[in-house]
């Protein structure tokens, strides 16, 4: 089986919200999603976090631990090898990417009025995130 190395990132802010995207193409366009992509060649699955939440979202970022690991199908019958990352912002100014419609803070509540990728929801939980997001400032197990 052929992955394909990917990363993504959750974003918390001190308001324990989450920044999600709106993608601006298929799959699932126009639905809400954590900011993620393709590592570059080199790039370290935190160095693809990191470099992916700033091209999507004009934030910096800091990364407090991994949150999940997974193996997800892609549309060619490869998979994605998946990190994804808890993150907290440390600059910059909000603002979405060229490939993402929007992008905004959500609170937990408001997750279930807007139409997110497919099993985002329950992916978060796994992750960790959920029922009132964490501060990712008071994390005890946290990666640099």
């Amino acid at each position: 089986m052929d992955l394909v190395p990917a990363a993504g990132v959750i974003i918390i802010n001190e308001q324990d919200q989450i920044l999600l995207v709106q993608r601006g193409h298929a799959p699932q366009q126009g639905r809400w999603t954590i900011p993620g992509g393709k590592l570059e060649p080199g790039e370290t699955p935190q160095e693809a976090a990191i470099r992916e939440g700033f091209e999507e979202t004009g934030l910096h970022l800091r990364i407090i631990r991994e949150a999940l690991h997974v193996q997800l199908p892609t549309a060619d019958g490869r998979k994605f090898d998946v990190h994804d990352f808890v993150a907290t912002v440390i600059g910059g100014t909000l603002r979405h990417g060229d490939d993402a419609l929007d992008a905004r803070w959500f609170s937990h509540d408001e997750l279930d009025s807007v139409e997110l990728t497919k099993g985002l929801l329950d992916y978060l939980r796994e992750a960790g995130i959920g029922h009132g997001f964490e501060d990712p400032r008071n994390s005890e197990h946290h990666h640099q």
